[in-house]
């Protein structure tokens, strides 16, 4: 199972959409307060525990991380960050770390206008620093897009850049906790730059394909793909309430990280609970369950799901939804040939390895 574990609920930047600038989290304390021991034993309940380190920002409880790491080595390790502090994590740690999740949103400039002046550099000069330093895993580009993101332009971005380059870009709608007003007309935004956007990106990714003989890692394409090809109905993708839990600094587990103070999302304590007593313990339910691409989206969020705070609008976020897996339809017969034509595998669709914390529905 994915275990979120909050190492804080602290952050040395304040990014225009966070949730937790704009909506403090007070029933919870900014730093653990549970025996790390106590952690460690319910974990250790769990055969193949996928722990990703998150905040807050986690690299701010350095120790902390390398603590709960020395105590669980054969663990798979996760790290969500918002980059500025990865050149202090020591090389001993960062080779034992799968995947590191980096919050940047495009090239400077919107980069830069939405986590602070100087994000940019700091986080493409750390990307550089990590790599010279021994990590080897799975670097993510993990963006937030919103009402000055432009897809197709920002994705291109990330893809742009190297020495090092992301290995996988992967994104979210800013549309939990952003205020629907505060995107000006999002019904023109989704209809003249974000479907737009995917439709191009789609047609350059296949093409890229029959170029260059290989499959860029972009990972919502990739993973609505792998459902095409293979026919075969996805769950909800995060796992959020299936086996994905967040343990809050209070040692509260939670069906997600996003909704600390929500009471309906909580579904146990590491103190009285076991991971087999929470698995599948909070399902996706209607209107979901009556969509015609549930098979494929799987729900995409229990939050909104179960708690929608944009009512009715919140029609136009599944409209984005329905646009990708169209687009993704429709070349579906294309990628079909160029792996009859052993051009691509289709095995190059196979990610996540295992659940890495990306969402993989925006």
């Amino acid at each position: 199972m994915l275990f979120f574990v909050f190492l804080n609920h602290k952050c040395n930047l304040t990014c225009r959409y966070c949730g937790e600038t704009t909506h403090p989290i007070t029933s919870m304390s900014n730093e653990v307060n549970y025996s790390i021991d106590e952690l460690i034993s319910f974990l250790a309940k769990d055969s193949n525990p996928i722990i990703a380190f998150y905040g807050g920002e986690p690299l701010l409880n350095l120790s902390l991380m390398e603590e709960i790491m020395d105590k669980i080595p054969d663990a798979c390790f996760v790290v969500q960050t918002n980059g500025t502090n990865l050149h202090k994590v020591k090389s001993t740690i960062l080779t034992r770390i799968h995947s590191i999740l980096v919050s940047i949103d495009g090239n400077q400039n919107i980069t830069d206008y939405y986590r602070g002046q100087g994000t940019f550099q700091k986080i493409t000069r750390n990307m550089s620093i990590i790599r010279q330093k021994g990590f080897d895993g799975d670097l993510i580009a993990r963006m937030t897009i919103s009402s000055k993101s432009d897809i197709y332009r920002d994705v291109h971005d990330l893809i742009s850049i190297k020495n090092p380059s992301f290995d996988h870009i992967h994104w979210q709608l800013d549309v939990i906790w952003n205020d629907e007003n505060q995107w000006g007309d999002f019904e023109k935004w989704i209809n003249e730059s974000y479907n737009p956007g995917i439709t191009k990106l789609i047609n350059e990714w296949v093409e890229e394909m029959t170029r260059n003989r290989s499959v860029q890692g972009i990972i919502p394409f990739l993973g609505i793909m792998k459902t095409l090809l293979i026919d075969t109905p996805s769950k909800l993708r995060c796992g959020a309430g299936i086996d994905a839990f967040a343990i809050q600094t209070n040692g509260e587990i939670f069906a997600c990280p996003v909704c600390p103070e929500f009471e309906e999302f909580k579904v146990g304590n590491i103190l009285a609970d076991e991971p087999d007593g929470i698995y599948n313990s909070l399902p996706v339910i209607s209107p979901c369950l009556e969509c015609e691409i549930l098979k494929i989206c799987g729900g995409r969020c229990l939050f909104a799901n179960r708690h929608n705070l944009w009512g009715e609008s919140f029609k136009l976020v599944c409209k984005t939804v329905q646009h990708l897996i169209t687009e993704l339809n429709r070349i579906k017969p294309k990628i079909e040939e160029l792996s009859r034509r052993n051009i691509i595998s289709i095995d190059s669709f196979n990610y996540p390895q295992f659940n890495n914390s990306c969402e993989i529905i925006p």
